[in-house]
């Protein structure tokens, strides 16, 4: 049997080589955490908020989603006015080159009833890189409270529609209302069933190509027809563009263009030279005398027609006189019947007697 002593000795050395163990799983699970390890090099920052919203340390500081590091203590200061709440932070050193002085903390929940975190927004950020110990302004983004809050008037309103909703339904089942009658109204339903035979006879009328609509979807005449004005209007154009016929020189002849040209270069000069005065036409746009000229002229022209109108003058009388209309009407009269009388006896007024002395 074992002595006493080595009994001791192995309990030792299964004593030792548990604890070397257990140091050694610590070690390694503190230099797998990345962002806490005891051989990371961290950097500490300072924000402030005026509500915690539940966070608590050991809780993850993210930046854009992703995690950098963690929350190392959530205290109240007393005296610093409404952000009292300071959040200090541990940040993994090797995501300091990517952090601003003006990056925004704000805190965010995981889901609806999640934890509590920290997520640093450096999507705007335009200040200079952060340093051990700074202070990063804070927003504060809705919480949970806030949430119910801004939802309660929402709830509110889908239990008045519920309500109204279970209120329709009642009534309905009760066979009071418009839509009772439209759900079990058999006189309804029968119309309703009339007006799908019809429609499916129609249908089937056409699929036959009986009427109008099914001469149209079962001709092939009209198919033809249209086929064949597509092929003329695809011929006119393909013409137009290989500048054949009028249209085509309309479009493809330079000379056309060139003359097209000259005229409108033409038009302008002679619009130019009549805004400034030069020629028959300027000189009657722009030429002041002869714009008076031709409102005496016009004047003088309204005076005669004034008087005409008022039977002055001998057009006057002429227009206005009714004896004068008789006259003329009694002399015409008289003289068709003066040719009248010479052409049935000539004799009688185209006699010539000759004298001798």
């Amino acid at each position: 049997m074992p002595s006493q002593k080595q009994l001791r000795w192995s309990e030792l050395k299964v004593g030792i080589t548990v604890t070397a163990a257990l140091v050694t799983l610590f070690i390694l699970v503190f230099l797998m955490r990345g962002t806490t390890g005891f051989f990371t090099k961290r950097i500490r920052l300072v924000t402030y908020f005026d509500n915690a919203e539940g966070l608590r340390a050991g809780q993850p500081v993210d930046l854009q989603g992703v995690a950098i590091g963690n929350v190392e203590s959530v205290v109240v200061i007393p005296n610093h006015g409404e952000k009292a709440i300071q959040v200090v932070m541990r940040i993994n050193g090797k995501y300091q080159p990517l952090l601003r002085k003006d990056d925004m903390a704000a805190i965010l929940t995981a889901g609806v009833l999640g934890e509590s975190f920290i997520d640093i927004d450096g999507r705007f950020a335009k200040g200079k890189p952060i340093a051990d110990g700074d202070e990063l302004p804070s927003a504060n983004a809705p919480g949970i409270q806030d949430v119910v809050r801004s939802s309660q008037s929402t709830l509110q309103n889908m239990d008045i529609l519920v309500k109204r909703v279970d209120r329709l339904v009642a009534e309905v089942e009760t066979g009071r209302g418009t839509i009772h009658d439209l759900l079990y109204d058999a006189t309804l339903i029968d119309k309703a069933n009339g007006i799908l035979n019809e429609i499916q006879s129609m249908l089937n009328d056409v699929n036959k190509g009986k009427g109008t609509l099914g001469a149209l979807f079962n001709d092939p005449t009209l198919y033809n027809k249209a086929n064949d004005a597509i092929d003329k209007i695809d011929k006119m154009v393909e013409e137009t563009n290989n500048g054949k016929g009028n249209l085509g020189k309309l479009f493809k002849d330079e000379a056309l263009y060139n003359n097209l040209n000259q005229t409108a270069a033409k038009a302008n000069k002679l619009m130019d030279d009549v805004n400034a005065g030069r020629g028959s036409l300027g000189k009657l746009t722009k030429d002041e005398e002869l714009a008076k000229k031709l409102e005496n002229t016009i004047n003088k022209l309204s005076i005669i027609a004034d008087r005409l109108e008022a039977g002055e003058g001998s057009a006057g009388l002429f227009l206005r006189d009714p004896r004068f209309y008789n006259n003329s009407d009694q002399l015409l009269v008289e003289s068709r019947n003066l040719v009248k009388a010479v052409r049935e006896n000539p004799k009688k007024y185209l006699t010539i007697q000759l004298k001798i002395f």
